[in-house]
């Protein structure tokens, strides 16, 4: 109460002060009290000083006496209504506010009041009446909580249902049921789930160890257990208390009497008119289970089980698709000698929908091997059926003797002629595993990955065709080779895009971080195949990915030179065309990009010499030193052992200018006769 200050000696008050008392107030457990607010006197009866624990003569009339009843947050609310109902004009007020008894103990107490104003509206007196209010404020502390729970079940239902509606399959369901903030939004301590399956009842989730029966996962369905009777009669079990559930189930009460628990709801788990499951939810506190309260627990039933009938159904079509992808894919990879080759192929997570990714390995003869990763677009059967389709007839071109353009070209038109509007990326790599050689073909795929036997990856910029397909729409079947040199030790990784591509991250921000990725891995390719396959499920998307990795066998060394090496067959013009290429793109990635013509003018002369005056095929050698002696070597080898000789031709000549020209471009060049042949070479300076 507002203290207005001691009382003078001797104090004026209205006439009629104190105001009259009430008997019916009195009877109904109501005191009075008159508040002159000019003279600061405030009369109690009895009643109202029985209300504060006061004997008459502990009060003097002075409001500051309440004080002793009032804890200090009390005295400052009530203060607070007052002063602005005097303030605002208003004509009353009330207010419920604590008593803190002489036991200690403390009453909910309620007050109304009256304010009298003069003609100027000015407060001249307070008259009201105080009353024990602890009955009515712990039913209305009842009734709010009742409303509360009710509140938090429909809370819990809503929250539950938003949570299930993005999982997808039964794991991911049990999940939202079972981890700690499922319990919190469930508002339960403890959630066991069971499967129903070919008349028995698997528990899937246990929750709190020992909280269904111990050394039991199954349960049939005639057993005398809640969760088998709930699947029985298809009817929620709600168990009130400890003691219910003793007398109810004393079976299984020994097991669960250590558990910390006071009620227990088991809610039938229905789809199509049959249990398809059952979820137990543990209480701390007993519950009485009201009608409203059975009726939200049914509903949450009825949300779990729609979810858990879809993720079923889900699990069912995804297990079916991936059997059948993995059924499209090489059983089993040959062994290649000289090479160590991992293949992995992770399925996403789309239910019923099936990717379009696919590897392959080829052997090939003298030691050559095909390498292919792809991908259909799309995620469904017909991807999947067009992957196979690409994969044999890319197997077929491949073993009859094509070039790798040519295989790439073939394919795309196989495609192009199918049925179909898919189209496909691949990449197509066929390495010579006895001179490290490696071509490689990109039908708008992602580049792939090479990793130096001294321990640092780079990404091979592989020039690019159109993906299969479409190519044919565009009449575009000119597949251009990228060769690289594959050398002992050394690892290229092969992989589809759902191995770098995450949603709203650019795709070259996961090439660069995969790049670490094999870089730090182990060297063994299939521990790195496994290490890259935690990469992929770590990420999110839902993407399928396959990988083919292919390390060149033997103890790796460090290399004194970057080092390429190409045969050309004397019929064989694509082989030239591929040298050449070879040795433009080598010079330029070795960082001597303003020879690169030179060199590769002179190559094709030497090559052009060896395949026109030899019987044989040539085989061309590039070599670019390390560290500062940066001279490149080309060298051009045939089985002929007749040394060429350099003339003048006059201008009419159709021949004779081929050593010259290589005299003029290069900086040094000569002829090293060998035991099978010989070898033409020239030397550049590339400072």
């Amino acid at each position: 109460m507002a203290d207005r200050g001691a009382k003078p000696s001797a104090v004026s008050v209205p006439d009629d002060w104190p105001a009259h008392p009430d008997l019916t107030l009195a009877l109904n457990g109501m005191g009075g009290f008159d508040w002159d607010l000019d003279s600061g006197r405030m009369h109690m009866d009895g009643s109202a000083l029985e209300v504060f624990d006061l004997l008459p003569e502990e009060y003097d009339s002075d409001p500051a006496t309440l004080a002793c009843r009032l804890p200090p947050e009390e005295a400052a609310r009530l203060d607070a209504v007052v002063a602005q109902a005097l303030k605002d004009g208003s004509d009353s007020y009330g207010a419920y506010f604590r008593v803190r008894l002489r036991d200690g103990a403390v009453r909910w107490t309620h007050t109304q009041a009256s304010i009298r104003r003069d003609a100027d509206g000015r407060a001249r007196r307070v008259i009201g009446i105080v009353r024990d209010a602890s009955q009515e404020y712990a039913q209305a502390a009842e009734r709010a909580q009742a409303h509360a729970r009710r509140l938090r079940n429909t809370g819990l239902v809503e929250r539950t249902t938003a949570a299930l509606a993005h999982a997808r399959t039964v794991r991911d369901v049990i999940d939202v049921l079972g981890d700690d903030q499922a319990l919190t939004r469930l508002g339960a301590q403890n959630v066991i789930v069971g499967l129903v399956e070919a008349g028995r009842i698997r528990v899937v989730h246990e929750g709190q160890a020992g909280s269904f029966v111990p050394q039991q996962e199954v349960l049939r369905v005639e057993d005398e257990y809640p969760m088998s009777e709930v699947v029985r009669t298809l009817t929620p079990c709600f168990i009130r208390s400890r003691a219910e559930f003793a007398e109810r189930y004393p079976a299984l009460w020994p097991h669960l009497e250590r558990m910390d628990f006071g009620s227990a709801a088991y809610l039938p788990l229905i789809a199509q008119a049959r249990p398809i499951g059952v979820v137990g939810l543990f209480y701390r506190s007993e519950n009485p289970f009201g009608v409203q309260e059975r009726n939200l627990l049914i509903a949450l039933g009825s949300s779990v089980a729609q979810s858990l009938a879809r993720a079923m159904l889900y699990d069912q079509e995804h297990d079916l698709a991936e059997g059948l992808q993995q059924a499209m894919l090489p059983r089993r990879i040959p062994g290649i000698p000289g090479a160590q080759i991992a293949v992995r192929y992770r399925a996403a997570r789309i239910g019923r929908d099936i990717g379009g990714d696919w590897y392959d390995v080829i052997p090939l003869p003298e030691g050559r091997v095909a390498a292919v990763i792809g991908d259909v677009q799309g995620h469904d059967t017909h991807a999947a059926t067009v992957m196979g389709q690409l994969r044999i007839v890319l197997r077929a071109y491949a073993a009859e003797g094509h070039a790798p353009a040519t295989v790439m070209a073939r394919a795309s038109a196989f495609l192009g002629e199918l049925d179909t509007d898919r189209f496909a990326t691949c990449t197509y790599a066929e390495a010579d595993l006895t001179t490290g050689t490696v071509r490689l073909v990109r039908a708008g795929h992602v580049d792939p990955l090479l990793r130096h036997a001294e321990g640092h990856c780079r990404r091979l910029e592989v020039t690019g065709g159109l993906p299969l397909g479409i190519a044919t729409g565009f009449r575009d079947l000119d597949y251009p080779v990228t060769t690289v040199h594959l050398a002992v030790g050394e690892t290229l990784v092969l992989y589809t895009d759902g191995l770098v591509e995450q949603p709203g991250v650019d795709i070259e921000e996961g090439v660069q971080h995969l790049a670490r990725v094999v870089r730090d891995g182990p060297q063994d390719v299939q521990r790195l195949a496994d290490r890259l396959c935690d990469l992929a499920a770590e990420q999110p998307g839902d993407d399928d990915m396959a990988m083919l990795i292919m390390r060149r066998g033997g103890e790796p060394v460090a290399p004194a030179a970057g080092r390429l090496q190409q045969h050309v067959a004397p019929d064989d013009p694509q082989g030239l065309s591929a040298a050449r290429h070879m040795i433009r793109s080598a010079v330029r990635a070795w960082g001597a990009r303003e020879r690169a013509e030179e060199v590769e003018l002179a190559a094709d002369e030497l090559i052009t010499n060896a395949l026109l005056h030899t019987d044989g095929a040539a085989l061309v050698t590039v070599r670019m030193p390390h560290g500062t002696d940066r001279r490149l070597r080309l060298e051009v080898a045939d089985r002929s052992s007749a040394l060429p000789r350099r003339r003048d031709a006059d201008e009419s000549a159709m021949s004779g200018r081929g050593l010259l020209l290589v005299d003029r471009l290069a900086d040094v060049w000569g002829v090293e006769p060998r035991g099978t042949g010989k070898c033409v070479w020239c030397e550049f300076d590339c400072p």
